[in-house]
């Protein structure tokens, strides 16, 4: 096997440039024998000169997404590969799109990598130089893959490692297949999820606690990267809104997304506000597209992602997406063929909109993307950071990313929390106990085909999108504001170029404006006046309802048809404010004549 050029540090995260291998000699133990090969990052050199230091048969780096994890590890590779320690180089990634990033990125240093590999076909080319597969595809095959491990020294790259732990099966596979490797060097962009499988080769120590907790090797957080403006900073724009919809029972029920609402009423207003036949959809897709048009007239190529939760909501979102922009956005479905060749596609061109379900959620690097719509009712820390994480990969000064989401508790706590990292946590087993869940994990909600429709009876009734505020930087601003109003414009019309200090800058600067402007005057007034009065009249309604329910067991959702038939008018969450005093006026009456 020839010399392998290690990648040049990259002005877009993991784009890795061909160096000149003919002026690599066949080790290189220090950086000054690689001759005009550019300078890594300071902290891919840091993490470098901390395994050099070491040598040790495992290492484990948590970077945050877009700090540059794959031009490390090529870094290391190759330097294990011409220093003769190891022979071959295995990939192992969470999706098959990641195997052919790996390939790609690592042949523009001229180390060849299989990312068609497949466990049963034993050996590759010779050409080839390693090979990339899935976690799922390791699971196949362990035993085979061992054997080839055995009899070659193998470096093994475990890219986002935690996805060990999301089976036995998985993490159990890894560990027979590996263990023989040489080297073992795992990566992961987003704090591990906390189970009852411990990840393997990871390390593990008493924190004192009762917990067994993770020890990363070398540690690079979202907030060091951002003070290193190798990521972008993030503006969240939260929307809220007015939901109605009809539970399994027949019950109809109206509520706010991200007013205080049980976990079961908060999911279904979550459910029902991302129900692409509502207004609330659309109003957000508005909502981001004008943002992104603002952006792209800094940034021309600058492209923004949906993130759904199945395959019918993609679609449908995609088809809204169509009518507001004027431009056919590009579907990645992940059990489609093609997806990874609409990906890179995406990523090397102009278009306005991706709209995609689980294939952009992790580790694919499009460095365009720059306005994001998390339209998906997965809602754990681990999901929530790596899809946010698709939009920091910076490339030039002054870029900010954007991400609207809806206005949930949760939601809104991981944002407010992106600075903060957390390891993996489990609890120390006893002869007569199993390794506990991590409190602070929370339940995970799986992205299942079909998910608006998996419980059958539910419906969705209507929806409706308010801007609700920014979040930054660990701060809250804007008074909040209808949908199209210009309280809304005024954040959303935030130039697309801007340094963090002056995007905070801005921020303050609006919502003193907004402060100003007091109870607003004109039709804005009217519109603010009328936007408050429905909310209450609805309040209202609803109190009274679920009043006289208690009183005469009737569900909900036949007391508000009854009113519906009696008093005319669509349903509560598409009522005006005179429909909805003339339903209260009703079944007022209706109290005084059972009363008498």
């Amino acid at each position: 096997m020839g010399p392998v050029t290690p990648p040049a540090a990259e002005n877009e995260p993991d784009q890795l440039e061909l160096a000149h291998p003919e002026r690599l000699p066949p080790a290189f133990p220090d950086r000054a024998a690689w001759g005009t090969v550019p300078k890594l990052r300071a902290w891919q050199q840091a993490a470098l000169d901390a395994y050099r230091e070491r040598q040790p048969r495992d290492f484990l780096v948590v970077a945050t997404p877009g700090a540059g994890k794959t031009s490390f590890a090529l870094t290391l590779a190759a330097e294990l590969v011409n220093r003769r320690v190891v022979s071959q180089v295995v990939v192992v990634a969470p999706t098959e799109h990641l195997k052919t990033q790996w390939a790609e990125a690592a042949g523009r240093i001229g180390l060849a990598i299989d990312p068609d590999y497949g466990t049963r076909q034993g050996a590759t080319s010779s050409e080839f130089q390693g090979f990339a597969l899935t976690y799922a595809g390791v699971a196949v095959n362990p035993n085979a893959l061992r054997i080839r491990v055995e009899r070659t020294k193998t470096l093994v790259v475990l890219d986002e490692i935690h996805h060990a732990g999301d089976a036995r099966s998985w993490g159990e596979a890894v560990r027979e297949a590996f263990d023989p490797a040489t080297r073992r060097l795992a990566l992961t962009g987003t704090p591990f999820r906390s189970d009852s499988n411990p990840i393997p080769f990871v390390r593990y120590e008493h924190d004192g606690t009762g917990h067994l907790r993770s020890q990363a090797d070398y540690s690079y957080g979202y907030a060091e990267a951002l003070a290193d403006r190798i990521v972008r900073p993030v503006l969240f724009m939260a929307y809220s809104g007015d939901m109605s919809w009809r539970t399994k029972a027949g019950d109809e029920v109206a509520a706010r997304l991200g007013s205080p609402l049980t976990k079961d009423l908060a999911a279904q207003a979550l459910r029902t506000a991302l129900d692409p036949k509502g207004a609330w959809v659309p109003a957000v897709l508005q909502a981001a597209d004008t943002r992104l048009t603002e952006v792209r007239n800094h940034v021309p190529d600058a492209g923004g992602l949906v993130i759904a939760t199945d395959q019918t909501s993609a679609r449908a979102y995609a088809s809204i997406l169509a009518r507001i922009s004027g431009e056919k956005p590009t579907v990645v479905l992940s059990d489609e063929p093609g997806s990874s060749r609409k990906i890179s596609d995406f990523s090397a061109g102009d278009q306005r909109w991706m709209v995609a379900v689980r294939m952009v959620s992790e580790g694919v690097d499009v460095p365009r993307l720059a306005v994001g719509v998390y339209a998906t009712t997965t809602m754990t820390p681990l999901f929530f950071a790596q899809a946010v994480g698709r939009f920091v990969r910076a490339r030039s000064r002054g870029e900010t990313a954007s991400v609207f989401v809806p206005s949930v508790a949760t939601l809104l706590s991981h944002a407010a929390e992106m600075e903060l990292q957390r390891d993996h946590a489990l609890k120390v087993a006893t002869r007569t106990e199993e390794i506990e869940l991590d409190p602070l994990d929370e339940e995970r909600v799986e992205d299942e085909p079909g998910g608006m429709e998996e419980e059958g009876e539910f419906a969705a009734l209507a929806s409706a999108a308010d801007f609700d505020r920014v979040l930054f930087e660990g701060g809250e601003y804007g008074l909040g504001g209808a949908s199209g109003s210009v309280d809304e414009a005024d954040y959303l019309g935030l130039p697309g170029l801007l340094e963090p200090e002056q995007v905070r800058d801005l921020l303050k600067r609006r919502q003193a404006e907004q402060v100003a402007r007091g109870n607003r005057g004109g039709e804005e007034q009217a519109a603010r006046a009328t936007h408050a009065q429905l909310r209450d009249l609805r309040r209202e309604l609803n109190g009274l309802v679920a009043a006289w329910h208690h009183r005469t067991g009737e569900p909900h959702g036949v007391i508000h048809n009854t009113l519906r038939e009696a008093c005319g008018g669509p349903v509560l969450a598409a009522a005006d404010a005179a429909q909805i005093q003339a339903r209260i006026d009703r079944i007022r009456q209706w109290a005084v004549t059972r009363a008498s």
